[in-house]
């Protein structure tokens, strides 16, 4: 992903004046170079990972929505007889890897 902000000026305080002044100066050029006619302004592009991303979600949410009716229709039948020992270990993983939520 990149970002574009060409009125970020990035610059701290206690900065010198000649770090500001080179600052200034890239964000000038850069101006100047944009396409004639047209303002400044931001603008963001977002890489073809995040499509990959978007779509690996996508399918997540599709198959654990799946298994969550799978589930639900197996307690309602009085068919789902979860291990005990499942159970019990992924419990005693949680507590030990400190995500007891």
């Amino acid at each position: 992903m990149r970002i574009y902000d060409r009125d970020l000026t990035g610059t701290a305080s206690a900065e010198s004046g000649r770090s500001q002044e080179t600052q200034k100066a890239d964000r000038d050029a850069t101006a100047t170079s944009s396409q004639s006619g047209s303002t400044a302004s931001d603008r963001v592009e977002l890489s073809s990972g995040l499509a990959t991303v978007s779509r690996a979600l996508a399918a997540y949410g599709s198959d654990r929505a799946t298994k969550v009716h799978q589930l639900t229709a197996q307690v309602q039948s009085g068919s789902y007889n979860p291990s005990s020992l499942s159970i019990s270990q992924g419990m005693v993983a949680n507590a030990l890897a400190g995500g007891a939520s």
